[in-house]
């Protein structure tokens, strides 16, 4: 026996998944409403869940990512010094 798989639009989909998280609802209930299975909309949900958070990030992206936070944790260092060093000349200059 042939199952059939029944094809969304990609605005339901956006929609069904918005609906899941502004009303916080159970996804089963959430599917139940809307007549879909609980397990396409959890699948939905997760992806959708897992682009936000930065999860699928390729190769590229996630260098350079690291290469943006080690450049920046370098500059806090730099600043660190710099207030450092203004405070003793400040210190200096008053005595």
């Amino acid at each position: 026996m042939s199952e059939t798989h029944r094809q969304y639009d990609p605005e339901f989909r956006a929609g069904a998944v918005r609906i899941v998280a502004e009303t916080r609802g159970p996804v089963a209930e959430v599917a139940r409403e809307l007549g879909i299975c609980e397990g396409t909309l959890g699948n939905w949900v997760r992806k959708d869940r897992a682009r936000a958070s930065g999860a699928a990030l390729d190769g590229d992206e996630r260098a350079e990512l690291v290469r943006l936070r080690r450049r920046c944790a370098e500059l806090e260092m730099e600043r660190g010094v710099l207030k450092r060093s203004v405070v003793l000349q400040v210190l200096e200059a008053t005595r």
